[in-house]
């Protein structure tokens, strides 16, 4: 039996869909293209209405073209109904039970219709099988211990359950055997990591600062709430060189206001301080965050304090991204802005922030880096510096030594607002 594995959304979903791989070919169950795949697992993503949209049409594509389809993921938790609705016949697994992914794909491949979505609180990391990959993906939990106001994911994913660390350690450590030069911690919320077991990121990471091997790790999305907890000795394990000098902490606004109605549990000005603190310990460090924009009943005064964190604090990189009132979160029972707003805000907060990136990234040029290259595209090589600054080596410009997994040096010819692009010394 073959079974193809479509995957949506965030690093963790990615994450899941490995954990499923692994599971399925333990069980002699092959992945392979969708064409010539007996079923079709989706794992899906809620986070936002117009990839809610795109799942559902191709849920619906694939069940006209007679497909025996399992759908599992955030919509398979949180939108059961929606999903049935366009395709009455799929089988459903919750995020909380892929183990049980070979059974589903089984029954669904002999035509019949299962539905596995009990809670069930377990540790993913004991399915992990390491892949042949420069880059891993490694789960450290799933669920959150926040309420955020435009959130669905927490009534998808439930409450926090961080992982084992012996399991996080030793998934890693697996993976640097089998080739990993680059690994991605992930999770919803990787600062809430071990707050139900009397742990924390921080530990975690001087545990794995220990580990032998030629690799670095990224650590996930880590809501700024979490870090006055274990702040110095955040700082104190990112200094290592096991880590790549990144943070992503998302903001999601300017204003103090937007943040208490969002139900984001700090200030700006706590963030701002956080954010010099790390600059401080690690100059060089690259702060990605977060902006939603069109929250309801967002001010004009408030988006403008928006406007003015951007050209203040002055992130690295920032993930813009509309509002979308999504079913299961609070903010979508408020008074909504229209369209039409959303628009022209998300343009004008567009602006600002090509701007601050583009003179950022214009200070890399003609500065030399060594850099791991970790992905090829059509025409290019994707490369990431000690600060995971994006680096693309195009094809006119590689030489011999460019190629996924090897540590290259390169000078940095230009910038856009997005990346850097390198061309190799020597």
């Amino acid at each position: 039996m073959q079974v193809h594995i479509k995957t949506y959304g965030c690093t963790l979903n990615q994450a899941d869909s490995e954990l499923m791989e692994g599971v399925l070919s333990d069980d002699g169950i092959g992945v392979s293209s969708e064409q010539d795949s007996d079923v079709v697992v989706v794992n899906t993503c809620t986070v936002k209405t117009p990839t809610q949209q795109k799942i559902l049409h191709k849920i619906g594509e694939l069940d006209k073209k007679g497909k025996k389809i399992v759908v599992t993921g955030c919509m398979a938790s949180a939108n059961q109904v929606l999903i049935e609705k366009y395709a009455p016949k799929v089988s459903i697994v919750t995020t909380s039970n892929i183990d049980s992914i070979t059974e589903a794909v089984r029954e669904a491949a002999l035509g019949n219709r299962v539905v596995i979505n009990s809670y069930n609180r377990q540790d993913k990391l004991a399915l992990f099988s390491p892949q042949e990959s420069v880059v891993a993906k490694i789960p450290i939990s799933e669920g959150c211990t926040s309420s955020c106001g435009f959130c669905e994911t927490k009534f998808a994913r439930g409450p926090l359950n961080s992982f084992s660390e012996d399991l996080v350690v030793n998934a890693i450590a697996m993976s640097a055997r089998r080739g990993a030069r680059e690994v991605q911690l992930t999770s919803q919320d990787t600062g809430a990591y071990g707050l139900d077991k009397k742990t924390n990121i921080a530990k975690l990471m001087k545990r794995l600062s220990a580990l032998e091997g030629d690799f670095r790790v990224r650590v996930g999305m880590l809501n700024p709430e979490h870090l006055p907890e274990y702040l110095e000795e955040f700082l104190s394990a990112l200094q290592s060189d096991r880590f790549y000098r990144f943070v992503h902490l998302p903001v999601q606004s300017g204003s103090n206001n937007v943040l208490k109605s969002m139900k984001r549990m700090y200030t700006i000005e706590q963030f701002n301080a956080y954010v010099d603190a790390l600059r401080q310990k690690i100059p060089d460090i690259t702060i990605e965050t977060d902006i939603i924009v069109g929250f309801p009943k967002e001010t004009d005064e408030e988006f403008q304090e928006t406007l003015d964190f951007v050209s203040k604090t002055r992130p690295n990189v920032v993930n813009m991204c509309r509002f979308w009132a999504r079913p299961h979160a609070g903010a979508s029972k408020m008074e909504q802005l229209s369209a039409n707003l959303i628009a022209e805000r998300s343009a004008e907060l567009g602006r600002a922030v090509r701007k601050v990136q583009k003179d950022l990234n214009d200070a890399f040029v003609g500065r030399e880096f060594d850099v791991l290259v970790t992905e090829r595209e059509e025409k290019s090589m994707n490369c990431r510096t000690d600060s995971y600054k994006k680096v693309i080596i195009r094809e006119r410009d590689a030489n011999e030594n460019v190629f996924i997994g090897n540590k290259i040096r390169v000078r940095i010819e230009s910038a856009s607002c997005n990346v850097l692009y390198g061309r190799p010394i020597g």
